[in-house]
C-alpha cells in the first residue's frame, strides 16, 4: 500500500507507554516519499481542539470540512511525532489543504 507525505492515515498508536498518545486515530505522514528502505514511517497525530491550546507553539489546528471528514475542530499534535512501522496504518483519510490552520485560528 503507497503511503505518501502529506496523507492523512487512520492509524493503531497502541500499545504505547507512559505519556504517548493512545488509540487508533488519524495522522498525518510526514515522512519523505524518498526516504527509507525499512517500512517505518513518521507521522504526527491528530488529537481533539481544545481552546486553551491556542496559547501553546506546538498545535495546528485542523478545522472540520466536507473533504477531511472531520466531526470536530482537531489539532495536529507536534510534541507526539512518532516513526510507525506501516502494519498500523489502518485507512487511507482524506484531507485538504485548506484544513489547516495556524495555531491562533
Amino acid at each position: 500500500m503507497p503511503i505518501s507525505r502529506g496523507e492523512v492515515w487512520l492509524v493503531n498508536l497502541d500499545p504505547t507507554s507512559g505519556a504517548e498518545i493512545q488509540k487508533t486515530r488519524p495522522v498525518i505522514m510526514i515522512s519523505s516519499d524518498a526516504v527509507g528502505a525499512l517500512p517505518l514511517k513518521l507521522v504526527a497525530p491528530l488529537t481533539e481542539w481544545e481552546d486553551h491550546l491556542v496559547r501553546n507553539v506546538w498545535p495546528v489546528k485542523v478545522v472540520p470540512d466536507p473533504v477531511n471528514g472531520l466531526t470536530k475542530p482537531s489539532a495536529v499534535d507536534t510534541r507526539q511525532l512518532r516513526g510507525i512501522d506501516t502494519q498500523r496504518f489502518v485507512q487511507k483519510l482524506e484531507m485538504s489543504r485548506q484544513s489547516l490552520c495556524e495555531p491562533s485560528c
